[in-house]
């Protein structure tokens, strides 16, 4: 079987490395990418301890070589204006440069024997496969060229945000939610694994005119942002993405949900089927969990499914209507949660005028999906007691050796 990804992100080049593997060899595989090699959008990603079992799980070398190019961060704290900062207890996760991410999946896949052509943009017709896996992103313009088909709706966020980067090297993820004269603003601030932080700036639209950045260039922004939030910075500079932030730097966010993900030989993942809010964090685990799904539904699941026929047009199709089906049912109720996430952070500028206890608010930020329980919230409270934030640090870090253990690689 010959297979065409269009599109040389996270899940065009992770389809590309299992499609191999799982196949033994035998189905060729080619990665279309736009842009030159070493060349990407944004800074950094996260991802927790369930998305590095399943790398280990499907490819223990490509897993070991993700953790090896990955950071461990072991720390989380919100900060609100003049308070104490809010310490989140039991919180760790490992992020790592996209750059560097994308360098680690495309080595994997050439060593695997994957053609990638880089500076190769593609539409559908460009492709002579037996699969196409359309994963170029959120303006996908595959899937825009089918979207009745595809039955895609857009929808758009309220509030606008830029990405920037930090020169900044801590292991703390930290949100700073900062007054201004013309209401709040809030960062987004976490490590990576090349020393730049990624910087997620967002307020409301109300405060965004306010404050004139509706008309702003893009260096007048960020020199204003590096000004509200000079206390976190310590000094540090923040820093444009690759390309400059241009006249309009400030985007606002696009969930993307699609009826289907299959049309005949061709199927979405990642950014192009679905898109959840930068506010959890997961965009790009679920596109690689998107080619898992994909080669489980195409080649088996070891002890469970039996690979699909796919040198007949019916066993290709079956196997693509239920990786359409099934990965679309688990992605339903974390779209919607996301959703939740995104609207508390449409009205948080509420919350922010009524603080008198930051834990509180605090909670509220870490509850905004609603999936905590009434555990939790003690355990928040008796997490700002210093002695027993190092308790609970101490047992997050043996439960993380203890997952490393079981893996048999580094912690």
């Amino acid at each position: 079987m010959r297979i065409a990804c269009a599109g040389g992100g996270p899940a065009g080049l992770y389809l590309a490395v299992l499609a191999r593997l799982r196949s033994g060899g035998r189905d060729e595989v080619v990665v279309h990418e736009r842009n030159e090699a070493g060349r990407t959008h944004g800074f950094a990603v996260t991802y927790g301890e369930d998305m590095l079992d399943d790398a280990f799980r499907n490819d223990p070398a490509g897993g070991e070589a993700l953790r090896r190019a990955s950071r461990l961060w072991n720390a989380q704290e919100i900060r609100v204006g003049d308070h104490r900062p809010v310490h989140v207890g039991g919180k760790y996760g490992y992020a790592i440069a996209r750059v560097d991410l994308l360098d680690v999946l495309a080595r994997r896949a050439e060593q695997l024997g994957v053609t990638i052509e880089y500076g190769s943009p593609v539409d559908r017709a460009d492709l002579d496969a037996d699969l196409v896996v359309a994963s170029d992103g959120v303006s996908s313009r595959i899937r825009t060229a089918r979207a009745e088909h595809f039955g895609t709706t857009v929808d758009e966020g309220t509030n606008p945000y830029v990405w920037l980067g930090a020169d900044s090297d801590s292991d703390t993820f930290v949100w700073d939610f900062q007054p201004t004269d013309a209401g709040w603003m809030w960062i987004h601030l976490y490590p990576s694994s090349n020393g730049v932080s990624t910087c997620i700036v967002e307020c409301e639209p109300d405060t965004w005119e306010a404050l004139g950045l509706d008309h702003m260039s893009g260096a007048e922004a960020v020199r204003l942002v590096e000004s509200v939030f000079h206390r976190t910075l310590a000094g540090r500079r923040l820093i444009e993405p690759l390309g400059g932030l241009g006249d309009k730097p400030w985007l606002r966010f696009r969930e993307v949900r699609n009826r289907t993900w299959r049309d005949g030989d061709l199927v979405l993942a990642g950014d192009a089927a679905h898109t959840t809010h930068f506010g959890i964090g997961s965009g790009t685990v679920l596109a690689m969990q998107d080619s898992m799904g994909l080669v489980d539904a195409l080649y088996g699941v070891a002890g469970q499914t039996a690979a699909a026929d796919l040198t007949c047009p019916n066993g290709r199709g079956a196997a693509l209507s239920a990786y359409d089906a099934r990965r679309r049912a688990e992605i339903g109720p974390i779209q919607d949660a996301a959703r939740r996430n995104m609207q508390w952070f449409e009205q948080a500028g509420r919350q922010l005028e009524q603080v008198t206890d930051p834990v509180e608010f605090a909670w509220s930020l870490t509850d905004r999906r609603g999936d905590m329980g009434r555990i939790h919230r003690t355990l928040h409270r008796a997490t700002q007691v210093p002695a027993l934030r190092q308790v609970r640090r101490g047992l997050t870090t043996a439960r993380r050796v203890r997952r490393s253990a079981l893996r048999g690689r580094q912690s």
